[in-house]
C-alpha cells in the first residue's frame, strides 16, 4: 500500500516536471518567469515583481497572469492588483483584475492540471503599446480579504508580441 501511493507520487512528479518543462519553453515570449509562493501562503505584504526589457515599442505586447494554484484553494476567484512601473520606479499602468480559477457554479478547476495542482494563463493586458523602449517591472499584490491567502503556489507574468490581426 505504502509502494503504491509512494509510485503515486513520483509520477505525479516527473509528470509535472515534464508538463513545466513543455510549458517554459514558449519561443514566442519577450519575457517568462514565476515566483513561487512559500508553502502557498501568500500574504499582502509579499508582492511578487519581476524586470523586462522593451526594445520594440512599434509592437504591441500582450501581458499575462501566469497562476498556480492547488485544489484546496478555497475560492473560484482571485482579486489582484497589478502595478506596470518603468526604469524610474513610476506607475504607468495599474489595475484591479478578478482571475477566475474555478467554475462559480461547479467548483471544476481551469486551467491545465496536473494531479492536484492547476496552471492558468490570464490575460493582465491586452495589445499594450510601452510607452517608451527601456526596462519595465511588473508587480502584483494579491487583494482578498484573507491574509495570508492559501492555495496560491506561484505567481508569474509573460510578456509576448501581440499578434495584430489585418
Amino acid at each position: 500500500m505504502f509502494f503504491t501511493a509512494y509510485a503515486r507520487k513520483i509520477t505525479q512528479f516527473v509528470l509535472l516536471l515534464a508538463v513545466t518543462s513543455f510549458l517554459s519553453c514558449d519561443s514566442n515570449a519577450v519575457f517568462k518567469d514565476h515566483e513561487d509562493i512559500d508553502d502557498g501562503m501568500w500574504f499582502v505584504k509579499n508582492e511578487p515583481s519581476f524586470t523586462f526589457e522593451i526594445t520594440d515599442i512599434s509592437q504591441p505586447y500582450n501581458v499575462y497572469y501566469l497562476v498556480r494554484n492547488s485544489i484546496g484553494y478555497p475560492y473560484y476567484n482571485l482579486f489582484v492588483k497589478r502595478f506596470l512601473l518603468n526604469d524610474k520606479n513610476k506607475v504607468v499602468n495599474e489595475a484591479l483584475n478578478e482571475l477566475i480559477l474555478m467554475d462559480e457554479r461547479t467548483g471544476k478547476p481551469m486551467g491545465d492540471g496536473l494531479g492536484d495542482l492547476f496552471d492558468h494563463k490570464i490575460v493582465a493586458l491586452k495589445n499594450y503599446r510601452f510607452p517608451k523602449a527601456g526596462k519595465y517591472s511588473f508587480k502584483v499584490r494579491q487583494y482578498m480579504r484573507q491574509d495570508p491567502l492559501p492555495g496560491i503556489m506561484s505567481m508569474g507574468v509573460s510578456v509576448e508580441p501581440a499578434v495584430v490581426k489585418q
